[in-house]
């Protein structure tokens, strides 16, 4: 590539890079992306879209052996495991195979290597070394560099529980398996975790489901994660919260895990172990040393507006620290670069930011939990509604779940909403509306759901925040 000179280089092409040269370019500024490996990140390529290629497929054969339900009738009923994962790496590649097409097509030139800050050149602007799997490195120049390098979880390994590829997967060992394991321990209930359980589960694994704390799902509200954890032991998954888990002892294809609860300790043997243990950001070899940039339990440092202490140097998504979540990743880039070019931007609201887990039955929410609103001094109004009350979700055949409402008792401010049941991470992003709008219960109430949805729910909580609820 002849031109090595940029207003921006984005190191890393995640759905935090790319999104980032894709607006850049759209505000006519020049922009180079350096990426050392795929297009699209873990996200695209090692997470988010391959592990919903699978759940899509575990619900399918959650619904094929549950046809009687719906009047049907199948014999023989069996599923090709290896194709299935086929699958989900095919639709992994064709949306890479897209952010590339996108790139492209902005004339966003792709430098394919590692990419590290080295230090300034004349005339103030930052230096960036590109080096190659193979060849010589290459030196780029440019006013502005955007970090977006990311995170990942294979690092964060408890001592004696380091994956190994074989008998103790990462995230990237659980997504390509080459056969389905008959007993199956995941330790980590966090949505990581959870997700990979309860694929696992619903193709007819034996799983346990480990978590230190005293709830699985711990981010997410209480009440919440108990019926998870309801539905999940209905399922037959095995669930052990306040768990310690002790050195594993592996065998030629088994493992031993003792796992402490309670003050005593049970041995569990399984095939596989699958560690969903934190995540660590990818601070190593980018050059970070001799810079005013901050590292903080392995998450660069920045301000509102994703700016480091290095004139010129931004960090944004995983990078920078939490919540690990593409769309805030991807938010960030739009709000970094506009920054950039000078425009009028609003820093994140991370109360703002929508969670999702695509287990079954999914998970959503956004905003203050009951217990956090309360701690942050707010007199709170709780609404709630099951979904057994809702007519689409009894006419599906997926009752289970709820929605709650959490309102400032005061202003009538929506200060957060969760959601557990049937596509319920579609529907979220109405109550992610309403907190970004600064909607109160007023508006809310006013607003009309279409009938029969499972959104009417949605509604429903609102009104019994305020002793309203007309179907339950």
């Amino acid at each position: 590539m002849s031109q090595t000179d940029f207003d921006i280089i984005v190191i890393g092409g995640g759905p935090g890079g790319y999104v980032a040269a894709l607006r850049a370019a759209q505000l006519k500024l020049s922009v180079a992306v350096v990426e050392a490996n795929h297009l699209g990140g873990i996200c695209l390529n090692w997470g988010c879209i391959p592990t919903k290629a699978l759940l899509r497929a575990s619900e399918i054969n959650h619904l094929l052996h549950d046809l009687g339900t719906y009047g049907f009738k199948a014999d023989g009923v069996s599923f090709d495991f290896k194709a299935i994962v086929a699958r989900s790496r095919a639709v992994s590649k064709q949306l890479a195979s897209g952010v590339q097409h996108l790139l492209k097509k902005a004339k966003v030139p792709v430098f394919k290597g590692f990419g590290k800050l080295d230090g300034v050149a004349a005339g103030g602007k930052r230096k960036v070394l590109v080096q190659p799997e193979s060849g010589a490195p290459q030196t780029l120049t440019a006013k502005h560099v955007i970090l977006a390098t990311g995170a990942r979880a294979r690092a964060r390994a408890l001592p004696g529980l380091e994956a190994d590829g074989k008998l103790v997967w990462s995230y990237r060992e659980a997504l390509v398996p080459d056969e389905l394991p008959k007993r199956l321990l995941v330790i980590g209930s966090g949505a990581i975790g959870t997700e990979f359980a309860s694929f696992y589960r619903n193709m007819g694994s034996e799983v346990t489901l480990v978590e230190v704390a005293p709830r699985i799902l711990p981010v997410e509200d209480e009440e919440i994660s108990a019926l998870a954890r309801k539905e999940f032991e209905k399922q037959g998954m095995r669930v052990l919260t306040s768990a310690k888990v002790g050195a594993l002892k592996k065998g030629k294809n088994d493992v031993t895990v003792p796992v402490e609860v309670g003050g005593k300790t049970e041995t569990i043997t399984v095939d596989r172990v699958i560690s969903a243990v934190g995540i660590v950001g990818n601070v190593e070899n980018i050059g970070l040393e001799g810079t005013k940039i901050k590292v903080d339990r392995t998450h660069v440092v920045t301000d509102d507006l994703c700016r480091t202490g290095e004139p010129g140097v931004y960090a944004i998504g995983d990078l920078a620290g939490a919540p690990w979540l593409a769309h805030k990743a991807s938010h960030e880039a739009v709000m970094c670069v506009e920054a950039i070019a000078g425009k009028t931007v609003h820093p994140i609201d991370v109360t703002k930011i929508p969670g999702c887990t695509y287990c079954r039955p999914q998970v959503a929410s956004v905003g203050y939990t009951e217990a956090r609103a309360k701690e942050a001094g707010y007199k709170v109004r709780v609404g709630k509604f099951p979904l057994m009350a809702n007519g689409k979700a009894l006419a599906m055949g997926e009752p289970e779940g709820m929605v709650k409402t959490v309102f400032d008792a005061q202003t009538g401010e929506l200060l957060g909403a969760h959601m557990i049941g049937a596509e319920v991470t579609e529907m979220i992003q109405g109550f992610v509306i309403a907190r970004t709008a600064e909607l109160t219960e007023a508006e809310l109430m006013e607003t009309i759901f279409p009938h029969p949805t499972i959104s009417e729910s949605m509604h429903e909580a609102v009104l019994a925040a305020y002793g309203g609820a007309l179907h339950f």
